[in-house]
């Protein structure tokens, strides 16, 4: 098994990282089991952000120490994935407020900003000193909202003027800017536009009694006559075909997150079933008991292989969106089961936080749902192999 996740990694994928990439993952681990695992349960409970992690985590440079750079600048797409796997493997939320500023907010600025916009602002979004968030859904549009945007974008002079509504932004309550998603009325092409969330008209609001992912503040954002400067346009987004551009390479990691919950369900559920004893015996020594344990590892292990093979894919230059969409519908699936497996061999436990099982449970029903529903990414691909689209019109 993998040296680095002996437990969850039976066929050593992780073997595939270079000793910087892996020397990288520890020291992320170290962080996350001494400051992130003894509060989770806390601060599940209070439905809480552990926004003070930003610091540590930022100092442990996982994205720009030159040890784990390629040529170009860049980390290698398996490194990528693993970091995702790795903070999923014990909070998913915690891997959203990190990745939704440095992979996210980065990314979409990276690709969509002039080359004076990614010089000006990528140094700073590094090192956190510019935070930001990206909305792109609305109340009343997530799977169609390339056709459904509503929010709009009206330039006056060198500034825009941004009206409209924003649902399920993550992090906003800890960004000082929002990448807003609008549609410019002079030519009905989307745009985006970085906000400051302080701005006059621009409302946040706490999106509350979740039951998944509560570790992430989500927001409700009320937009009325925002004025942007045009400088905070990202000029190389020009209409929602861009925009598709951008999300063809955030949505793989998904497929990550997935993967790494599911071990992270996993490795609980064996711990507790170690150590719980019935009969004068570990439950972990019963027949079904191993039963289902075996069949979240091999869930484990089969949702590693995709997303493995999707970063090699990826790091030669193939990106298509068929390919990130069957990882996401076929990973969230495994996931569903694996958690479900999981729950059920710890018990009556298994619906207390303290186990931790109760947090990957919950948290299955919204990576399920989020970056593309089950039916829309099975479009997607269905699409693609029978070259035939059955989305309505």
């Amino acid at each position: 098994m993998s040296a680095l996740y002996p437990v969850s990694d039976l066929y050593g994928f992780a073997d595939l990282l270079t000793e910087p990439e892996v020397a990288k993952l520890r020291a992320l681990r170290e962080v996350l089991e001494q400051q992130l695992a003894p509060i989770l349960p806390d601060f599940w409970e209070r439905a809480a952000s552990p926004v003070h992690l930003r610091e540590p985590l930022r100092d442990l440079r996982l994205i720009d120490d030159p040890a784990i750079l390629d040529p170009r600048g860049r980390s290698r797409e398996l490194y990528n994935g693993f970091r995702t796997f790795e903070f999923s493997r014990t909070d998913v939320s915690t891997g959203m407020l990190y990745h939704g500023q440095v992979a996210m907010f980065r990314e979409l600025v990276r690709q969509g900003g002039s080359a004076q916009q990614v010089a000006q602002w990528d140094d700073a979004i590094v090192s956190f000193s510019m935070t930001g968030c990206f909305a792109l859904t609305e109340p009343d549009h997530g799977s169609d909202v390339a056709r459904g945007l509503q929010t709009t974008a009206r330039r006056e002079g060198d500034e825009w003027i941004l009206d409209g509504r924003k649902r399920w932004i993550g992090n906003a309550a800890h960004s000082e800017y929002v990448a807003v998603f609008a549609r410019d009325v002079a030519d009905d092409q989307v745009k985006v536009f970085l906000a400051r969330t302080d701005a006059p008209g621009i409302s946040l609001t706490t999106i509350e009694r979740k039951i998944a992912l509560r570790l992430i503040t989500n927001s409700d954002i009320d937009l009325d006559g925002v004025r942007v400067p045009d400088s905070h346009r990202l000029q190389r987004v020009a209409s929602f075909a861009d925009v598709s551009t951008l999300l063809r390479t955030l949505r793989p990691d998904v497929a990550w997150i997935a993967a790494g919950a599911q071990a992270g369900a996993y490795e609980a559920a064996l711990r507790y079933t170690l150590s719980r004893e019935q009969f004068g015996r570990p439950v972990a020594g019963f027949q079904l008991v191993q039963d289902k344990l075996v069949r979240m590892l091999g869930n484990v292990t089969a949702s590693l292989g995709m997303a493995v093979r999707l970063a090699e894919r990826r790091e030669g230059g193939v990106s298509r969106d068929e390919d990130s969409a069957l990882a996401k519908v076929w990973i969230a699936d495994r996931l569903r089961e694996t958690v479900a497996w999981a729950r059920e061999v710890v018990g009556g436990n298994g619906i207390v936080v303290d186990h931790d099982v109760a947090r990957f449970f919950a948290d299955a029903e919204a990576v399920y749902t989020y970056e593309g529903t089950r039916e829309i990414n099975t479009l997607i691909v269905g699409r693609s192999i029978t070259g035939l689209s059955a989305f309505t019109r």
